[in-house]
């Protein structure tokens, strides 16, 4: 089988799923709970200054977007940081480490933008035996409107300072949650490494309002009449995600620097995108809040059964592998051409795919053919978008073919270049000279 053996900035678990800082990961009870399910790992639920622990709403702290089977495809969060008393949670956090060896145990922090608040609270971290500290600069409500969470990791220069106190406050290594509630997410991955951090990590949460009570006419999740913007997370949120972690890890700047990745991981599959795209592991919330625990052996099961079927002896051998192909859209082979094709023995003639065509598209689909429903594309026409692709209920009724190289596209008059069969390596593609390099 497999090794699914992890080694993340010398922080070593059984495997790469770790439960990210959120409620499941609030105290013992449910921390036991995970690793006895088989998680590789957990991120503890943010831990504040000492003194009185923050107050939580206590009324409806989720607001949720469903798909039309009522699957759960984004959940928004109201929630602060752990609301209880810091040394119970440091205490927990030692027994658990104390039971749990073999298992990565990552504390999560926030505290004021202060050096003073960060030299008290990494040595009452360091005596629990955690593994490494993650520093939260995603969170982006509540906790910022205090001048914490992404109200930091919004301002690269403050991200630097305080990794740079932490690397000198602590032997214990420093992973900086990075917020996507910025513009380019490589300037605050930039300013991390120059201030010393160990990884990254990525995505936290996604500033929203998920949806809008129209008799009371206030946001979801409603407390007494009113509602605030929350942190939006779960599988709507992988495409922004996985463009982050992609993003710095092919950004000469930060190359190299490990990645834990985050973001609407549901499956196996899902973990594997953002392995090959970069991280080094991944960790998941959403999927447990909504399955359990017990999710982790289908990730693990589904992960180990694809690496032996492809091949792929270790995490190592699969680690960025995708990196060296996403490019800038300059890049891109524009005499690559690519036609739709319509399997006439899977197709249903519902005419999703006609429809699409002519209405919003390029007219490249027939819908009869003499006088019978029939659907089938016509190549001077079509430009290879694949919205047919997208929209049509069948899978693999309607797939691309790549035209063979030297062949005349009838639309636009280009020829098939054979020099850009293997992109990977082509001296246009910045990722394949700084290989080469």
């Amino acid at each position: 089988m497999a090794d699914l053996r992890n080694n993340f900035v010398g922080i070593k678990s059984p495997n790469p799923f770790w439960l990210a800082s959120a409620p499941p990961t609030d105290k013992a009870y449910n921390v036991e709970r995970a690793f006895k399910a088989g998680w590789g790992g957990v991120v503890w639920k943010t831990l504040g200054e000492e003194g009185p622990p923050v107050v939580n709403v206590n009324g409806p702290r989720y607001g949720a977007i469903w798909g039309a089977d009522r699957r759960l495809l984004g959940l928004n969060n109201i929630e602060l940081i752990t609301d209880r008393d810091l040394y119970t949670n440091l205490r927990e956090m030692k027994q658990v480490k104390m039971n749990w060896p073999d298992r990565a145990l990552i504390a999560s922090i926030m505290v004021p933008c202060e050096e003073e608040a960060w030299k008290a609270i990494l040595p009452l971290v360091e005596e629990t035996g955690a593994d490494g500290i993650e520093l939260n600069f995603g969170c982006p409500h509540g906790m910022s409107e205090r001048g914490m969470g992404s109200a930091v990791g919004q301002v690269p220069e403050y991200i630097e300072m305080v990794v740079r106190w932490c690397k000198q406050y602590t032997r214990m290594p420093v992973i900086t949650k990075l917020t996507p509630n910025i513009t380019d997410v490589r300037r605050p991955a930039r300013a991390a490494k120059a201030g010393g951090t160990d990884a990254v990590s990525l995505i936290n949460t996604i500033n929203s309002i998920v949806s809008v009570d129209l008799d009371n006419f206030a946001p979801n999740p409603t407390v007494g009449g009113k509602g605030s913007h929350g942190g939006y997370c779960g599988p709507a949120v992988k495409p922004i995600a996985l463009n982050m972690v992609a993003e710095i890890a092919r950004d000469p700047e930060t190359y190299g620097l490990p990645i834990s990745g985050i973001g609407g991981i549901t499956t196996w599959r899902d973990a594997a995108e953002f392995l090959v795209l970069g991280a080094s592991n991944v960790q998941v919330c959403t999927a447990a809040m909504t399955y359990g625990f017990k999710i982790v052996q289908e990730m693990i099961t589904g992960l180990s059964d694809w690496m032996d079927e492809k091949g792929h002896r270790n995490l190592d051998d699969i680690t960025g592998r995708a990196v060296p192909n996403v490019t800038d859209w300059q890049y891109l082979n524009l005499n690559y051409i690519a036609k739709a094709k319509i399997d006439q023995d899977a197709c249903i003639k519902c005419g999703r795919c006609y429809i699409a065509c002519e209405d919003t598209s390029h007219q490249a689909i027939t819908n009869f053919v003499d006088g019978a429903r029939h659907f089938e594309v016509m190549d001077e026409e079509c430009v290879g978008c694949n919205l047919c692709v997208s929209v049509c209920p069948v899978e693999n009724c309607i797939t691309m073919e790549q035209l063979p190289a030297g062949t005349l596209d009838k639309r636009t008059g280009r020829v098939v270049d054979p020099n850009y069969a293997n992109w990977t390596t082509h001296p246009n593609n910045p990722m394949a000279r700084q290989a080469a390099e």
